[in-house]
Formats: C-alpha cells, structure tokens, sequence
C-alpha cells in the first residue's frame, strides 16, 4: 500500500510540475509592472503599458500638427532574449515621425523577455501609432496592439513584406564603382576629361563613375540612346539591366554576357575561328560608402592561326596547352580549340571624400595612350589592393599586385611561384594644360620565406632603397614618368618614360651599353576631329630597348603568366599605332594601324642568344654584346596589323554591341627558324559581345 501511495504522489507531483511549466512556456516579454499577474492577463498588461508609453513620450513635431496630418505610423520592433528593445523599421509619411518613432522605441526600458517553448526568445511586434494620439479610443488601442502582436514560431511577421522597390535611377552612373576599361568605351568621354582647366587624372584606369559625372553625364547620354520599349523583353534586351532593384541607400544590377564570334581566317588548316563566351555580371552599392562588382564567365573558342600559336607559346607547366593574353590558362577543347574560364572582381570602400581602397582581382593600366610602357591590362588578372587618394591637384594611387610565374622550372609541387609588386603613382595637375606623373614599382619573391614584405606597405616610403637594404638586391625595381599637355580642347599631347636601369659612366660615354636599360612613348589625341562630333583620332610612337622587363633572375621579372606588365610584345621594339574612331548615336567604327619593328630571337643551334626582347630570360645570360646595343637587333621582324570594326550598340546600359572585325597581318622576319616564320593573315568575323575589357589581338 506504501508503494502505491508513493506512485500516485510522484505521478500527481509531475502532473502538477508540468502544468505549471506549461503556462510558461509561450509568453510575451513583461514589463516590471506585468511580471506577478498570471498567464491570460501578462498579454494585455503588456499592450496597455506599452500603448501609455508611447502616448507619454511619443512628440509630434509643431509643423505636422499646424498641418493637420491625420494617419498613422507603423513601427516593426523586437524584444531581444535579454528583453532589450531593437527599433527595426517604421513607415510614415513624414520622415520626421520615424526618427521620433526610432527614438521612442530606444527608450523602452528593460523587459523579461519573452518565452518560446521555455526558452528566452527574440520576438518581434508591428505596432501602429495613429496621429493625433488623443483620437484613439481605449477600446480601438487594445484591437489594435493585439492585432500588432507576433510570436515567431506562431504567427507570421511582415518584416519582408515592409522591404520596399524605389524607382530604379541607374545609381552606378554616378557611384565609386570601377568603369570597365574598353579603349572604344573610354573614348566616348575622352574629351570632356581632356579640357583644359578641369583638375582630374586620366593616367591610371579603370576610372570610376564619380570621377568621370562631374565632366560628362554618362547617365543622360545613355537615356538619349533609349528605344521606345514597352514590353518587357523589349525593354531589357535594348535599354535596361536584365535584372535591376533598389531599396533605400542600396542597390544591385545583374545581367548575363556573352562575346559570341564566329570567322575565317586563312593561315592555319583549319580556317574557321569561333568565340563562345557566356557569362553572369553582379554590381551593387551598399550606401554611399561600399560598391562592389564581379563577373564569372565561361569560354571556349579557336582563334587565327598567328595567335593560336602565341598563345601555345607561353603556356604554364603542368600540361595545359595555352594562356590566352589578357584572360588566363586554357585547358583543351576538342583538339584544337581553347576552354578558359575567368572571373573578376572588385569591391570599392570610400571613409572619405579623399580616399578609396579597393580590393580586387583583375587588371590596371597607367598611361594615357593605347599601350601602357609601365603598367599595362594585356597580361592575365590578378589580385591587387589598390588605394587611391586625391586632394589639392594630386592624385596618389598605390598598388599591390599578387602575381605568379607558372614556367616549368621555378614550379614546384605543381604550384606555381608567388611574386610581389608594389606600385606608387603620384599625379600632379601642374597647371591648365600639364599633367606630370611620378611612376615607382619593385617586384620580389617568397624567397627566404619572405612573402609579401610588410616593408613596402607604407604608401609615401622610397621603394628603391628599401628594396636595396632588405633583401640583398634580390628585386626588382623600375622608375617612370608620365606626361600629358593640353593644346586646346580639342588636342592632347601625351607620353611616357620607363627606366629600368641604367649606367651613368655608359650614358655619359654614349656607347649604347646594354644597361641602359630604358623605353618611351609619344602620343597625341584629336577629339571630334575636323569639327566631326564624335570622330576621335590618336597617333603614338613606342619604343623599347633591348633587356627592359628582363632581370639578372627572370622570376622577379616585369612579367605575370608568361606575359609582360608593360607593353604586350614584351622590349627591343618599335611601334607606331595609328587610330581613329567615331561613334553617332549606337552605330560605331574603328579603324587602327599597328607598324612594328620586333627583335626576335632566333633560338637555333647556332644562334641562341639573348637579344633582349623576351621578358623570362636573364640578361646576365647568353647576350651577344654589352656595347652598340640597338632596338631591333637579333632577327629584326617587320610587323604590320591593319584592323577595321564596325557595328552597333545593342545595349547600352551594359555595353553590348553587334560588330564586324576585319584584321590583315603580315608578319615578316630577316630569318626564319623554327620558331619564327613569315605569316600573312587576314581575319575576318562577326559578333556580339558585351564590352566590358580590352581583348587584343595585335600580336
């Protein structure tokens, strides 16, 4: 009988213990004032003292109640499990009465939070407040709260359905988000940077939209070009981003992108050429501080015949067979095209109106002409922080790039060898019509275990002797000016210079030693040539001495995946290229010229030295002589590139054209070898593509 008395009692005592626990288990939090009444009556206490809360302390500015303003203000909060109160978001006519609905909010006092199966829960409420306060009756203020009232795990929060579409305004065209560098597409605006007087800085790109809006609106050009669409496919394929939203202080844009080509080319066996690229772009901004972009993409395709071959011809170790210049590795596809897949990305921070920092994973440029002699986008992408900082009439750009080197011989345990670059570029509007810029990089190694070298953080320090006293001269450094002059409006001079090395004593004996290690650009621009609105031309003259990029070990080099950071045919050249373009409305052409002297190695038994022109030799290695060193020497190669472009914009909010491409090149050494042959091409294709980066074929 003990024993059966003994059950019952246990069995009553956990009945008991669970019924009491259960009315704890789903409650709302509690003010002081509600905390001893009992479960069915803690839910009114909490609306009823909330409501005098608000009435108490909620103050309706002067100016909304001299205007008579009748409605409401409808306020999303929560009760945190520690039973503090969060303001989420309020809806109002008057900005005025979210900013006192924020504040009143932020002044509840401390509640014992609430309970969701008999743990502490973040819960949150929509309450309405109906102005003027004093016309809400006792009965309406109790309908009202109990309606607003929400437990998460029981009912439904509209917390989504309170994020609210602005009319989307194109917010990029105005935003620190990075321009994507096309030649064609830079030169729409090329002349309103170019006028005199203006305090900007076109020697390093990409540019943003915030620089370029303050002299030409890129915003109202694009509306002039807009089709009258109504339907929705009509308005995305001609005029719109394919996917576009923005909220308060945010936006976003996504829209797919292809660079479709199909051709025929008549110097290899297989004389069809094709392109097929298809990719997926991402842009936002997250207030006025954060913009972000990237762009994943997918290619194959086979190209002519001259630059098939180049291709193959850098190709990294570990078996793939190319590196297209400017994207990246290529596996194979089928048996004589190209896979290559790339991605780029950037996203931009802005603390202040004089600074920006970047971090990315693409291509820069320095310069104001065609090609760059110092930092150029021909080569593959890359990581890089970039920090920028303008005031006065300077702008102060520091780079620091993560590069590789991807040749057989410095990869070990099929990863390739890290290097380093560290950039300053200090440009000055000294007057009107000068712009100088102050050029300074060095390259280095992981040798050592050295890494990224913090010494070359600092942004104002001198990278030479820095380099010079930490690392035993194991870098590389490389000086260089820029230099632009405005004629008039309408006609720019530019130019560069890049000094790799040099020897005074040789300078001053004027013996053309080979250390004199040096290059230079000329350029002019004429904007809406001949009063032609919309006709731009361009002439520049490049030149490069025997050994430039090159160094004493060729993985500390001027180059990046087997390709050179400046001037994509690598030194011992000379160049002019001569260009025009016009654009009227969407309809676009381009017509450029390319006359080059090269001095190539001839690389056979009897001849395997260094003449100076490939980047990924050493120079102390194999050089033929150390005086009477001149451009062109080795297997001086003539080289001629003619190309015409034609076609129309079909989009261009993301830059997407139509085009026909005709190339003849005739490629012409002293010598032929093996490895260098006289090659005449002519290349003709169609195609459309979104134009979001320079991709070159004047190789």
């Amino acid at each position: 009988m003990r024993k059966y008395y003994s059950i019952v009692f246990i069995t009553i005592f956990c009945l008991s213990f669970q019924f009491v626990t259960a009315q704890d288990r789903d409650r709302v939090p509690l003010f002081p004032s509600c905390e001893n009444l009992e479960l069915a009556e803690q839910k009114n206490c909490f609306n009823q003292t909330l409501q005098t809360f608000v009435s108490d302390n909620f103050q309706i500015p002067e100016a909304i109640k001299t205007a008579g303003y009748r409605g409401t203000v409808t306020v999303l909060f929560a009760v945190d499990t520690e039973g503090k109160a969060q303001f989420l978001f309020a809806d109002a006519v008057y900005p005025e009465l979210i900013q006192e609905a924020k504040r009143v909010i932020g002044m509840l006092p401390t509640l014992k939070p609430g309970v969701n199966n008999g743990k502490p829960a973040y819960q949150k409420f929509t309450y309405k407040i109906r102005i003027p306060l004093n016309e809400v009756t006792p009965e309406e203020t109790k309908e009202g709260i109990d309606r607003s009232f929400r437990l998460d795990l029981q009912k439904k929060s509209n917390e989504l359905d309170s994020i609210k579409s602005l009319p989307f305004n194109n917010p990029q065209f105005t935003s620190k988000l990075n321009i994507p560098f096309s030649h064609f597409y830079y030169s729409w605006f090329d002349k309103s940077l170019n006028q005199m007087g203006t305090n900007n800085h076109t020697g390093s790109k990409p540019y943003t939209y915030a620089e370029v809006s303050k002299y030409f609106d890129i915003q109202a050009a694009t509306v002039a070009m807009k089709k009258d669409r109504k339907g929705w496919w009509g308005r995305k394929f001609w005029n719109e981003n394919f996917f576009e939203f923005q909220g308060k202080d945010y936006w976003f844009t996504l829209n797919p992108f292809v660079d479709l080509r199909m051709g025929r080319t008549n110097d290899f066996d297989n004389n069809s050429t094709f392109q097929n690229t298809r990719g997926v772009q991402l842009q936002g901004g997250l207030g006025k501080a954060i913009v972000f972009t990237t762009s994943i993409y997918e290619s194959q395709g086979r190209f002519a015949g001259f630059y098939n071959a180049y291709a193959e011809s850098i190709a990294p170790s570990g078996g793939d067979p190319a590196i297209i210049p400017g994207v990246g590795i290529a596996k194979r596809f089928k048996t004589d095209s190209y896979d290559f897949p790339s991605a780029e990305a950037i996203i931009t921070v802005t603390p202040s109106d004089f600074i920006d920092l970047q971090l990315g994973y693409g291509r820069n440029f320095l310069g104001d002409g065609y090609r760059s002699l110092l930092l150029s986008d021909g080569a593959s992408p890359y990581p890089f922080i970039k920090v920028n900082t303008r005031f006065w009439k300077i702008k102060y750009t520091n780079t620091y790039l993560f590069l590789k080197d991807v040749r057989p011989e410095v990869t070990q345990e099929r990863t390739y060898a890290s290097k380093y670059m560290a950039n300053h570029y200090l440009s000055w509007n000294v007057s009107n019509r000068l712009n100088l810029g102050f050029f300074e990089s060095v390259v280095w190694t992981n040798s050592n275990g050295r890494g990224f070298d913090s010494n070359f953080i600092n942004p104002i320090i001198f990278y030479r002797s820095v380099e010079f006293t930490s690392s035993a001269r194991s870098g590389n450094a490389v000086l260089g000016l820029t230099a632009k002059y405005k004629f008039n409006n309408a006609v720019t001079g530019y130019g560069q210079f890049i000094l790799d090395e040099f020897a005074l004593g040789d300078i001053q004996e004027q013996n053309k030693s080979w250390r004199n290690k040096y290059g230079y650009q000329l350029g002019v621009k004429y904007f809406d040539a001949f009063k032609i609105k919309g006709l731009n031309l361009q002439a520049e003259y490049n030149r490069l001495r025997p050994y430039v990029y090159q160094h004493s070990d060729p993985l500390t080099n001027y180059g990046h995946n087997n390709q050179a950071l400046g001037h994509q045919w690598g030194a011992n050249l000379e160049e002019l290229v001569l260009i025009g373009r016009y654009q009227k409305g969407r309809y676009f052409g381009e017509a450029k010229l390319n006359f080059g002297i090269r001095g190539l190695d001839f690389e056979t038994d009897t001849d395997n030295f260094n003449y100076g022109g490939d980047p990924y030799k050493n120079y102390n290695t194999d050089r033929p002589f150390d005086t009477n060193v001149l451009v062109g020497q080795g297997n001086k190669t003539d080289l001629f590139i003619g190309e015409l472009q034609a076609g129309y914009i079909v989009n261009p909010v993301t830059n997407l054209k139509a085009f026909a491409h005709l190339m003849v090149r005739n490629f012409s050494p002293e010598t032929e070898t093996l490895t260098v042959k006289s090659l005449q091409t002519t290349w003709f294709s169609l195609g459309i593509r979104a134009d979001l980066f320079n991709m070159y074929f004047d190789y």
